[in-house]
């Protein structure tokens, strides 16, 4: 685990004391090792950057930048290909010799044998950058899932890219504009859907693609190489529960147990649930040593899963450890938050994750998490009550939908609460399943982002308007989930937690053959009369007893809601302030002086929504 940037300067105004500056920047992914590598030519300059967190080959012999024997190819990639040792033997079978025994050697040698092909061999999470000088191209490669991050900036003859947007301010070349594309896309969910970031020019590269930047004509080519929703339209298996079920917990097993596979010490995060009691279960029945668990407790009763944890590791005998968290230590995270997540990201449970990867990372370097589960199982509330809702308006076809919905006035005065007419006109007015179930869930709905940001809103339809319907609604709803709310949520929230902790965090759920299988299983095996995840809930019942799992559903968050009401009330004051507000140009100052004023005098109905506006301030106070 690692961090990668870099730049290609067709100006070459850019040198190697700039590219130092980028990769340090990501000291906190990588502290053990750096490399910097930077080549000039008549036509341009190209620097790779590295920062190395040493998982696997702890030796010298894995340092990157690395370059192959012939000098002509270079690599940086952070991440782990899981299956290197299999792929190593068929490459040394076909007369590939080896200077480590690390997977970054596997990866170059696999690109110098089968070119791009090679992507379809590899089961791991990855970004990954190739200079090929022979081909005189740089190509830019990110996992399936989007476990590990990759973004990208292109603006007049220069071309960045790197783990983490905050490598990019270290470039001269890189200008700060806001996408209001970017903004609309975080209003609506708290986070920013793939292909948009917060600024222009920049992207990150989708979960599954691959980018090839031509170094003679500058030209930029993107292919989807891996797609989600290949699995759920394709026919269903005619299989039987129990068959499922047995090929399911196969896979489980061999996807848990590479996730193992390091030099260096690894743990569980633990929460007690089905997702990560899955895992803990499947993967001490494999080893005969204590597996290392790691939960994370708070004394607020509504939030603490700690209880629930300890008694499944204590049923499955892990070594198990438990740190209950003060509110000092959650509370001073907050301020912190836009230097961790260097786009507005307002996931509350970023609090506790990265405090959970800062206890881990004081016993493992590497730790496993249970995402991904929900999203393949259908395990949210969400799931259940957006299905329930797009059946029950099936019958109301798109163009009766679209003329009832004409007569609906919004009337937008306040913004303490749910916008439900406004939802309700978008709802009868979209054309699919997935449009209705996105609008079920938006934070804020585009005309209250108008009266947010003085009609600065930009329409948003990156995700929906390429989305393939599937065979059935649940099915499209869980694969919008896993190729949007998956990667672009929990993935850079965990990403970013472990990793400013220095921590590798690993996604055993997140094997594509386990959501290639499940996917094309009928959906009454995930989800039938109100009773969700059922095939992962049976899994799990053959290692731990019902009676210890059975318990609601609780999401990983904290009092945050209390805090901004009592001990945080003057940095929430600070960040709203009129001043900083007008300055940064995005919200509408009045609007946001009488949200913070319905907040502090308990008139706000809906937390969430005051804290994606919060969020979005507190970024601009930060980067703009």
């Amino acid at each position: 685990m690692c961090g990668i940037t870099g730049f290609v300067d067709f100006k070459n105004q850019s040198g190697k004391d700039t590219l130092v500056q980028m990769s340090d920047d990501l000291i906190h992914r990588g502290p053990d090792d750096s490399g910097n590598e930077f080549f000039e030519t008549q036509f341009y300059s190209l620097g790779l950057g590295f920062r190395r967190l040493s998982i696997i080959d702890l030796s010298l012999a894995g340092h990157q930048p690395m370059v192959d024997e012939s000098k002509k190819y270079w690599i940086i990639f952070n991440g782990e290909v899981y299956n290197f040792s299999e792929i190593r033997q068929e490459l040394v079978a076909s007369g590939f010799s080896f200077r480590s025994n690390s997977d970054t050697e596997v990866i170059l040698k696999s690109y110098i044998k089968w070119g791009l092909d090679c992507i379809n061999k590899f089961i791991g999470m990855f970004s990954i950058a190739i200079f090929d000088s022979v081909k005189k191209q740089l190509v830019l490669i990110r996992d399936r899932a989007g476990v590990k991050p990759l973004f990208y900036y292109s603006d007049n003859d220069v071309f960045l890219f790197g783990s983490e947007l905050k490598s990019f301010h270290r470039h001269p070349g890189f200008k700060k504009e806001l996408s209001y594309e970017g903004i609309t896309s975080f209003l609506e969910n708290g986070f920013i859907s793939a292909p948009l970031t917060i600024f222009k020019n920049t992207n990150k590269l989708g979960a599954g693609e691959y980018l090839i930047l031509d170094l003679q004509s500058k030209k930029i080519e993107t292919k989807k190489y891996w797609n989600v929703h290949d699995s759920y339209s394709k026919p269903v298996l005619d299989v039987s529960f129990e068959e499922a079920l047995s090929e399911t917990e196969k896979l489980l097993k061999s996807a848990f147990q590479y996730r193992m596979i390091a030099d260096v010490p690894i743990g569980v995060f633990l929460s007690g649930g089905y997702d990560s009691s899955c895992v803990a279960a499947l993967l001490q029945s494999q080893n005969t040593n204590k597996i290392k668990t790691y939960t994370i407790g708070f004394h607020e009763q509504e939030y603490n899963e700690a209880e629930f944890a300890k008694k499944v590791a204590g049923y499955l005998g892990t070594d198990h450890f438990e740190y209950y968290c003060t509110e000092k230590e959650a509370i001073d995270l907050v301020p912190l938050l836009p230097v961790i997540y260097d786009e507005p990201f307002a996931d509350p449970s970023a609090i506790p994750t990265t405090l959970v990867s800062k206890i881990a990372r004081q016993h493992v370097t590497v730790a496993l998490s249970a995402d991904g589960g929900d999203e393949i199982f259908a395990g949210y509330p969400r799931h259940l009550k957006s299905l329930n809702l797009i059946n029950k308006f099936q019958r109301i076809n798109s163009t009766l939908g679209k003329f009832a919905s004409r007569f609906i006035n919004e009337n937008i005065e306040r913004l303490d609460h749910p916008n439900r007419k406004g939802k309700l006109k978008n709802f009868l007015s979209s054309n699919s399943g997935i449009e209705k179930f996105v609008t079920i869930n938006q934070t804020f709905t585009s005309t209250e982002i108008k009266k947010l940001t003085n009609n600065q809103a930009w329409r948003n339809d990156a995700v929906t308007k390429n989305f393939i319907p599937g065979r059935d609604v649940l099915s499209d709803i869980l694969a919008y989930e896993y190729s949007n709310y998956l990667a672009d949520d929990i993935l850079q929230k965990v990403d970013r937690a472990s990793m400013f902790n220095s921590l590798e965090g690993r996604e055993p759920f997140l094997d594509q053959r386990v959501v290639e299988y499940v996917g094309q299983l009928p959906s009454h095996y995930k989800l039938k009369d109100g009773r969700q995840k059922i095939l992962l809930k049976e899994i799990v019942h053959k290692y731990i007893p019902k009676e210890i799992m059975e318990r609601p559903k609780m999401g990983f968050g904290v009092p945050l809601e209390k805090w901004f009401k009592n001990e945080l009330k003057e940095l929430v004051v600070d960040v709203l302030d009129p001043v900083k507000v007008k300055n940064a140009g995005v919200f509408n100052v009045e609007v946001i002086a009488n949200m913070l004023d319905d907040f502090q005098n308990g008139r706000f109905h809906h937390f969430q929504r005051f804290y994606t506006v919060f969020v979005m301030q507190q970024w601009l106070n930060r980067w703009m």
